[in-house]
């Protein structure tokens, strides 16, 4: 072909710039564009020889992708040998920008300043361009599958205008020369692309070969990024490096040193990644080998669900429900997006439930543009269905865990809780499928399900599920319940907080929620009537005592005698304490609930032997300071089964507990 030059079909000279500045967000992501055109590119032609139309391609072509870096040069290859362009080709599907959309592309985005560049990917098939990113020059060389074709080079430094001239290929495909230029320098660092390839093309269905262009052999590889136009030539010079080592290895030999192989060169990707299998051809170990290496966590996964769907659409993938040492990792989880094994992003919450995110896992949907945009999938029909089905298809997989293997789940079942109650929150279809499949560890260290709880204690409890918060500081009226062969649900992490009220409001008035120190169970205490009487007089010793006249106090006959006091807290008034603290309890709120202090209730136990001798004290003339000792420690003593004391309050129990115990060593020894 002659020589030609020409101008881009583009009515703009600023084109160029703005898709440097607008068409992505993140520079890296160029490598994956124009490293999947070469994987499309052999895709094709293994197509066309599926169909016969290319018989003059050897069956046994071993295809593949190689990317060059010279940091010297600071150039960068990407050579493919796959169906390549003709001249005329090359004119339409690169002179001819996306077609009729450049003009769309400029006149939404030419006067923007600022913007989300995810926005503009997928609306105008700009990937090649994406080059332009960290390139000021880019040459394309590149030779048809069709027999008497001839290679063609297109090269253009940025502008508006390009060239194109007869090219160097031998055979069959494309090379991609990249000269970077300020924006992309930093790709020049074999390191910093390599780990470029390995984000977007570490899954992608062709092999990719990574190599770079040693400084020491200046006078052979200063020009190999400029010289090297085919898979072929490539290969020619890393054969020719390959018999300079061979030779120097024979030296070596000579001189009696160990003449050692070199190893043969791996491809950087695998082109069969694991949820492309059928779950049958994967074995456990397998599993767990990619999520080690996916993620990085050294810990085994509880277990995972394998994708597989091809009708209404197509999808993919692995999800891994990860072990988690407390709560707060449950907003570590990350699912890697994929299109046709190209890498697109990480945690979509358009296409896969945001309650999802919160485990691990890798998700191919072919179905997806490449270069889709996140407004796009707000209202694209196939990620909304996608969506319900991903869904669908972890709750029948924690319904059959819970249903085939109890014992197994039950191991696992406080691991998985979080995201059980997480996502019952925030999707309440998801609630209504796994609600019987939730277990609860209870006091008794049984996992048991809500329904299970009631029945098993509705004759002492009713409609009542009891819970508890915190086992150690809760520990005495666990323990009387213990004495009456009561049990509570165990509900320490913070998402419980809020999914109380949940539980209550999905069970439409058929059970209500109390945490333990709220109320006393009539099962725990014992016949008789009630004494005002003497309610009244303790009500007036400590709220006089403890200069609290809001603090109510109660004399109960309990079964258990091993308890001197307790105190109990309103649960409505505690939940509404609970959610100012969550909204940082500020003026606008205080102004409409007050100071929301939680109603406390003093229990002092009637069948307690110091209580009993507190009665009896408190009416003893001269016994004054003794009856105020007592009752200041039994507060404190009642408060710290339910709350830690505060610095200022240990200090003063330690004091008064040295004082006591001097009273009673004096006693001793009179």
């Amino acid at each position: 072909m002659e020589q030609e030059k020409g101008n881009l079909s583009i009515n703009s000279e600023n084109f160029l710039p703005i898709i440097k500045k607008w068409l992505y967000t993140d520079k890296d992501i160029f490598i994956r564009e124009i490293v999947s055109n070469g994987c499309d590119a052999v895709t094709k032609l293994k197509k066309l020889m599926m169909m016969g139309e290319a018989d003059n391609i050897p069956d046994d072509e071993k295809f593949c992708i190689r990317v060059v870096c010279d940091s010297k040069n600071k150039t960068i290859q990407v050579i493919d040998n796959g169906i390549g362009m003709t001249a005329d080709e090359i004119k339409k599907y690169i002179n001819q920008i996306a077609f009729s959309g450049a003009s769309d592309f400029l006149a939404k985005y030419g006067e923007k300043q600022e913007d989300d560049g995810n926005e503009i990917i997928g609306h105008f098939g700009l990937g090649f361009y994406s080059a332009f990113m960290v390139a000021d020059k880019v040459e394309i060389d590149s030779l048809s599958y069709k027999e008497g074709s001839e290679p063609a080079k297109w090269i253009c430094d940025g502008g508006i205008d390009y060239e194109m001239e007869p090219g160097t290929r031998t055979e069959h495909g494309t090379t991609i020369t990249m000269y970077l230029g300020e924006d992309g320098e930093e790709f020049a660092d074999e390191s910093v692309l390599y780990d470029a390839l390995k984000k977007y093309c570490e899954y992608m269905p062709v092999e990719i070969y990574f190599d770079t262009v040693d400084d020491e052999d200046e006078e052979t590889d200063e020009s190999t990024a400029k010289t090297v136009s085919s898979a072929e030539e490539l290969k020619e010079v890393l054969e020719k490096k390959e018999a300079e080592k061979e030779e120097g290895s024979e030296e070596k030999k000579e001189d009696g040193e160990e003449n050692k192989e070199e190893p043969e060169q791996l491809p950087l990707n695998e082109v069969n990644p694991l949820w492309l299998r059928k779950p049958s051809e994967c074995t456990d170990e397998q599993y767990k080998e990619l999520y080690h290496h996916m993620f990085g966590d050294m810990k085994d996964p509880l277990f995972w669900i394998h994708l597989n769907m091809d009708y209404p659409f197509r999808l993919k993938g692995i999800l891994y429900f990860p072990r988690l040492v407390s709560d707060m990792e449950a907003v570590d989880g990350m699912v890697k997006l994929y299109s046709n094994q190209v890498y697109i992003a990480d945690n979509i919450k358009e296409v896969i439930p945001e309650f999802l995110l919160i485990l691990k896992g890798v998700l191919d949907c072919p179905d997806i543009p490449l270069n889709v945009s996140r407004s796009a999938l707000q209202n694209d029909g196939y990620a909304e269905k996608m969506s319900t089905y991903i869904t669908k298809k972890v709750a029948d997989k924690i319904n059959s865990l819970f249903k085939n293997n109890r014992e197994e789940y039950e191991k696992f079942s406080d691991d998985i809780n979080v995201f059980l109650k997480y996502g019952s929150m925030k999707e309440e279809k998801f609630y209504d499928k796994i609600k019987g499949s939730i277990l609860f560890k209870t006091t008794d260290d049984k996992h048991k399900t809500i329904e299970e709880y009631i029945e098993d204690n509705k004759d002492k409890t009713g409609n009542k599920i009891y819970y508890v918060t915190d086992e150690k500081q809760q520990i005495q009226y666990i323990n009387l319940f213990k004495s009456q062969s009561m049990e509570a649900i165990i509900m320490p992490t913070a998402i419980d907080k809020p999914f109380v009220n949940y539980l209550e409001y999905k069970s439409d008035g058929k059970y209500t929620l109390e945490r333990i120190d709220s109320d006393l169970s009539d099962t725990l205490k014992s016949d008789g009537e009630t004494n005002e009487d003497l309610n009244k007089e303790f009500k007036n010793l400590f709220a006089g005592i403890l200069g609290n006249d809001k603090l109510n106090v109660k004399v109960e006959n309990l079964k258990s005698d091993d308890i001197s006091a307790m105190i109990l807290l309103s649960e409505r008034e505690r939940r509404l304490q609970d959610m100012l603290e969550a909204y940082n309890y500020d003026d606008s709120l205080k102004a409409l609930y007050g100071n929301a202090a939680v109603e406390q209730t003093l229990i002092l136990n009637g069948s307690n032997k110091l209580i009993k001798a507190l009665e009896a004290l408190k009416n003893t003339a001269g016994k004054e300071q003794e009856t105020e000792l007592i009752c200041r420690h039994v507060y404190d003593l009642a408060l710290m089964g339910q709350k830690p004391l505060e610095p200022e309050q240990m200090t003063e129990f330690i004091n008064r507990s040295n004082i006591l115990l001097e009273k009673l060593a004096e006693s001793e020894i009179k």
